[in-house]
């Protein structure tokens, strides 16, 4: 028979905070793990929960320099979608989203992942050849996906502009309706919790300042807490990626710049669904508690500052206001940047190095949210294995000296 509870027992549960476990119980390291992921973003949690439910690899310390979900992960426009061109990419990205249509359920916590659908515009004849050819290059892989025209826009979307007067015009769009949005920091709460739960030891506070290598293979880390040795490391750590790589003495391929966003005040429901525009550089969504999310591009230049810049923004501003005229005497609440590591192809290295024991996951530029589960459960089976998982073989770092690179501007022209 369920326990019932009165109202005053719930109240006193709730002040008095007893006998309430700790989502994330804080660590101090161990001498010595069997693997230690370097990053406590959303991808790092991602693989070491993989790595101890599905590879049996328990043993796992993330080491986070901050606190968790404090980079990437809570600074992103938690736009999620699968529907990239090419088939290397986009098999990876659809695996990611099954993932997340059973995220919540998996970890027992709500991820709040909501499948409202994703619009990419198209403003040009060019662009609707584009969008086009990537859609039925989505059909040929499994991935969901149409075309549609501005009319039918403007039917599911009465209060964007499709007037033929502005200076880009809507078209059309391509639409997928299995894409959506989710709660950032929650996904980063719930893997940190699962992973927890399966013995992982979740380390804060703990900055890695040198990687110890000897006679080729990797013994450990130097941190803010102590050395810590381990057979194996992975590194996830975004933006950051090249300088923990200086620090094996690898140069990796990826250039590490501000992305902006920025979110206005609260509003009752209007906008249901998605919309992206590569050629204005602008996508915005309405979140869960109405305040609009709006995402830009990147800054040209190289940074590791997490604030927005105003000209960015004002740009973007501009940029959503032609599509959304109704939001013109809505007030901003606060913007802020997120890391983004880039490479050259805009698509990332998941891949051993020449350093044994060493694992790369990086340069996501743009599209790291999305990946998240995706990332994370491949990432693992890499590093349990010591061979790549057969999605991440196309992702191997030594494509850009084969020139085996993977063209994904297109699909993920804009910033998100």
């Amino acid at each position: 028979m369920q326990k019932k509870y009165s109202w005053y027992s719930l109240l006193k549960a709730g002040l008095s905070n007893q006998e309430w476990d700790k989502a994330i119980p804080l660590c101090k390291p161990k001498p010595k793990y069997d693997v230690i992921i370097i990053g406590g973003g959303g991808h790092g949690l991602a693989t070491a929960y993989y790595l101890a439910k599905e590879c049996g690899i328990t043993n796992v310390a993330v080491v986070e320099k901050g606190y968790i979900g404090g980079g990437n992960t809570g600074r992103n426009t938690t736009i999620i979608r699968s529907n990239y061109l090419r088939d290397e990419a986009s098999s990876l990205y659809e695996h990611s989203m099954r993932l997340w249509e059973g995220l919540s359920e998996d970890l027992n916590f709500n991820v709040m992942f909501s499948q409202r659908g994703v619009y990419n515009l198209g403003h040009t004849l060019q662009d609707m050849r584009d969008i086009e050819r990537r859609v039925n290059a989505n059909v040929l892989n499994g991935v969901d996906a149409v075309v549609v025209d501005h009319k039918e826009i403007k039917e599911q979307i009465p209060i964007i502009n499709t007037s033929k007067n502005v200076r880009y015009p809507i078209m059309g769009a391509s639409f997928q309706a299995r894409a959506g949005v989710a709660r950032h920091d929650g996904v980063a709460w719930g893997f940190a919790r699962a992973a927890s739960n399966l013995g992982v030891d979740i380390i804060q506070n703990c900055e890695v300042i040198d990687i110890e290598v000897e006679e080729g293979r990797v013994k450990g880390v130097k941190t803010t807490q102590g050395d810590i040795f381990a057979d194996q490391i992975g590194c996830v750590s975004a933006g950051h990626s090249s300088v923990i790589a200086k620090m094996a003495g690898l140069r990796l391929p990826v250039e590490s710049h501000p992305l902006q966003a920025f979110v206005s005040e609260a509003m009752k429901p209007i906008l249901h669904t998605v919309v992206m525009s590569n050629a204005v550089h602008g996508y915005v969504s309405q979140s869960d508690k109405g305040d609009l999310v709006i995402g830009a591009g990147i800054d040209g230049y190289n940074s590791y500052a997490q604030r927005g810049s105003a000209k960015i923004v004002e740009h973007c501003a501009a940029a959503i206001l032609e599509l959304f005229p109704i939001f013109s005497r809505v007030r901003m609440n606060r913007q802020w940047g997120g890391i983004v590591d880039v490479c050259p192809d805009a698509c990332p290295v998941i891949s051993p190095t020449k350093v044994e024991g060493l694992y790369f996951n990086c340069g996501w530029g743009t599209g790291g949210f999305k990946a998240t589960p995706g990332s994370g459960n491949v990432f693992a089976h890499t590093i349990a294995q010591d061979k790549q998982h057969e999605l991440a073989v196309p992702f191997h770092i030594d494509r850009f000296t084969t020139g085996a690179l993977i063209d994904e501007h297109g699909a993920a022209g804009v910033a998100h």
